[in-house]
């Protein structure tokens, strides 16, 4: 299939310079899609319907047989060689059952070794149910506990019924879903998006896809995945990236950053914004030739009534401000016998008294000059947060120094997001077909508001797990979040089958969750292999790192997870070992598999085998005790195999 995109002649097809470049960018983008990845395998099922397509059979079955995979296969004559695991066709392989078979006869699994094939267990769905209910699958155990170096990588192979429903959902609507760790919910999301360019690629080209994630190191780390299903125009980012109105220089202390993130300041910036607006005192006189024309001041204050009573954006308002006097100008030449066009219009539209009193009426607003004035401007402050933000909250967010200009303010990542509010009220927001946004449970009101400009026109899917929320500011319920980012009849569905953590690991690290989430369901692990779990108390660094080369005896990644606080000590102590170790967001390889991960940036991260350093340091890094035991329970569901946990001070209490 690639050889033929690379052979195709385009001279004699394009009518132009520009269509030709059009023409093969499209083709590049094509050849790049069908990259033949060594360790990844076109197919990992086959399905074997029993029938004929009818009324109630699925649709083109005909008793035929087809192979499932990462993407659509045909042979050199164009037919069918492996079916897109996206099609309606596949669907049966992850949902049908001994009781629903969905006129499957024989689900085949496949399993690969770096991409050879070397299994395969077949399941005959007309057979009647085994004795002590459906067997778990062998092949599909072994996959999900295939040791990992690298990126994370795709689940096309291991999706189950649940996960499915999640990921073939319509475009129409926003999903959001409650994971616990090793649910797979990033997965499903990421698959999701792949799903809906498969189900909706024109509408999506169009339109645009995006993938928010926490930090760089998670975006790193899933990259790889929608490029491994051929998916190549998906952006990604953080919020961050999102609202980068201004350079980020500064940081905000824990109980400014909640203010700032709080919704309620959106009120404060509309007030702030809107406060510009003055009402007209003078007639507006424009002068054509020989002829003056008024208009006179109540006609120009009911105007900017209207505009306001309308509710548009602060600067659609001031366009639409002078067309209005041109209009009124033009209604008088009329009664006078004249008549006026369009083109004059506009140019009285354009006539310096008509500029004149628009810019006096509704002037010209800077959305940062905006949000420096409201945190250095007391008075300002204070006349626009009057019934909204307390005396005491006012004096926690605004600035102790005077700042010159807004080139010269050390801005926040509180207050980038601040301004690109400001930035949406005086000029609408570019919006997206689809967003995906995950570790959501982190963000702030105005953040949620911030990502859900970007989709006011379309769909999101938003994943989280109220449990790992680690910010000051962290969601208390998804419906508050849903209503913050404007989608508050998503649907919200919940994860709790654990495919990813072995049960012995999420059985221990569950002990956290009535005190850092009551009343959340616990993740009920699925997997047959109960893991390695050990605690063990050490005497120093040096048995911490003796506890990594135990686990670099294992195949897979290892991750050496401890406080921020901790890491430089423990890199000098493997570099000491002479063991080479890599950053998070590093990709792994054969000859270094392991990752020191500073528990700030811990979450969403897998590795084989963990070592948890100081359970009771990194509860104590974080500024109150609740941040810091759910930063604790993300540090203990990152492993898929075993966990280690080393410690000379005694544990947290709540592990029991």
């Amino acid at each position: 299939m690639r050889e033929d995109v690379e052979s195709l002649d385009i001279r004699d097809v394009t009518a132009n310079w520009v269509n030709a470049q059009i023409l093969e960018r499209q083709i590049g983008e094509r050849v790049k899609a069908l990259a033949d990845l060594s360790d990844t395998p076109l197919f990992f099922g086959r399905l074997d319907y029993l029938h004929a397509p009818g009324a109630d059979r699925a649709e083109g079955a005909g008793g035929e047989r087809f192979y499932i995979g990462r993407r659509h296969v045909h042979d050199a004559d164009g037919d069918p060689m492996v079916i897109d695991w996206r099609a309606p066709v596949s669907q049966p392989f992850y949902r049908a059952s001994r009781k629903d078979p969905m006129d499957v006869g024989l689900r085949r699994r496949f399993g690969y070794t770096r991409g050879d094939i070397t299994a395969y267990e077949d399941e005959h769905l007309s057979d009647p149910e085994p004795s002590g209910g459906a067997a778990t699958s062998r092949l599909l155990q072994q996959e999900i506990e295939r040791p990992r170096v690298g990126p994370m990588r795709d689940i096309v192979a291991t999706i189950q019924p649940e996960q499915d429903e999640i990921v073939r959902s319509g475009l129409g609507g926003t999903v959001c879903v409650q994971g616990g760790p090793g649910t797979g919910k990033t997965a499903v999301g990421l698959h999701r998006v792949a799903y809906l360019l498969y189900a909706h690629r024109e509408r999506l080209a169009r339109t645009g896809t995006l993938v928010i994630g926490p930090n760089r190191s998670f975006l790193q780390y899933i990259e790889q995945v929608l490029p491994a299903l051929g998916e190549l125009t998906v952006r990604q980012g953080t919020v961050d990236d999102l609202v980068a109105h201004v350079e980020v220089r500064g940081a905000d202390d824990a109980a400014a950053a909640v203010v700032k993130g709080d919704a309620r300041m959106a009120q404060v910036l509309r007030r702030a914004l809107y406060a510009h607006v003055g009402a007209p005192e003078e007639p507006v006189v424009v002068v054509r030739g020989s002829r003056r024309w008024r208009v006179p001041a109540y006609e120009l204050q009911e105007m900017v009534g209207e505009l306001l009573d309308r509710d548009i954006r602060y600067g659609a308002a001031r366009e639409a401000l002078p067309q209005r006097i041109a209009h009124a100008v033009l209604v008088q030449m009329e009664r006078s016998g004249e008549a006026p066009d369009d083109r004059v219009q506009d140019a009285v539209a354009r006539n310096s008294a008509v500029k004149a009193a628009v810019k006096q009426v509704w002037p010209v607003v800077d959305p940062a000059k905006l949000v420096l004035r409201l945190l250095t401007d007391a008075e300002f402050l204070a006349s626009h947060a009057r019934g909204l933000l307390s005396e005491e909250e006012q004096k926690t967010i605004l600035w102790a120094k005077p700042v010159r200009s807004v080139k010269s303010a050390r801005w926040s990542a509180a207050d980038a997001v601040l301004i690109d509010e400001a930035a949406d009220l005086v000029e609408r927001t570019h919006s997206l077909g689809h967003v995906v946004l995950d570790e959501a449970q982190d963000l702030s009101p105005m953040q949620y508001r911030a990502v859900g400009r970007r989709c006011t026109t379309g769909s999101a899917t938003v994943l989280g797990d109220l449990a790992q929320g680690t910010t000051p500011w962290a969601t208390r319920s998804w419906e508050e979040a849903l209503g913050h980012l404007g989608k508050a009849d998503a649907v919200i569905e919940e994860l709790t089958a654990g495919f990813r953590v072995p049960t012995d690991v999420i059985a221990y690290a569950s002990r956290l969750l009535p005190h850092i989430a009551p009343g959340l369901a616990p993740v009920a692990s699925v997997r047959e292999n109960p893991g390695f779990f050990e605690l063990r108390p050490v005497r120093g660094d040096a048995e911490v790192v003796a506890a990594c080369e135990e686990s670099l005896r294992h195949e897979g990644s290892t991750g050496l997870i401890a406080a921020d606080a901790r890491i430089p000590a423990l890199a000098q102590a493997l570099t000491s070992a002479g063991i080479a170790h890599l950053a998070p967001g590093e990709e792994t390889t054969d000859r270094a598999r392991l990752t020191l991960v500073p528990a700030s940036l811990a979450k969403g991260l897998e590795y084989d085998y963990v070592v948890l350093d100081e359970p009771r340091a990194v509860v104590d890094g974080e500024p109150d005790e609740r941040t810091g035991l759910r930063r604790l329970y993300v540090a203990l569901t990152r492993a898929v195999s075993g966990l280690t946990v080393t410690h000379t001070s005694a544990l947290p209490p709540e592990l029991g």
